[in-house]
């Protein structure tokens, strides 16, 4: 048993939807890094498939956009997904390590703007909860002084 993998598999379990777009970001990134490390090592072949599953894991990002609802926000991450898949796509290609960084650069700034959404989320759940409350509608956390 992997325990990096149980612990990721526990990560998402419960996980909110900010959250589990935070984890396919640090997915990519990490198989980035260990792409940049088989280049590094001229393995040719971990760096192929260590790019391909980052590529999938975009794939995956962006075909989850809600076009309708996400407005101008999902076409930019569109936009952004295409953008860093054909970099990674080149980076393969000309067997770029320079290419393989500026990816992952992106893709880090971008994480962390994920990260931000996430703490906004945090500082904001507790008046979201009493409003909701307040309401009358049903509390979506777990609030136990209720």
């Amino acid at each position: 048993m992997n325990p990096r993998l149980s612990y990721r598999e526990a990560e998402v379990q419960g996980a909110s939807r900010v959250r589990l777009v935070i984890l396919l970001y640090e997915q990519a990134i990490e198989d980035l890094r260990r792409a940049l490390a088989a280049h590094s090592q001229r393995d040719i072949q971990v760096r192929t498939r260590e790019i391909n599953h980052a590529i999938l894991v975009l794939g995956h990002l962006q075909g989850s956009l809600d076009k309708r609802q996400g407005g101008q926000v999902a076409a930019n991450l569109e936009r952004f997904y295409t953008l860093v898949r054909a970099g990674l796509v080149e980076a393969q290609c000309k067997q770029s390590a320079e290419l393989l960084e500026q990816q992952i650069s992106l893709l880090l700034q971008v994480r962390d703007a994920w990260c931000q959404v996430a703490r906004t989320e945090i500082v904001d759940a507790p008046s979201r909860s009493a409003q909701a409350r307040a309401a009358g509608e049903p509390s979506t956390s777990t609030d136990w002084n209720a």
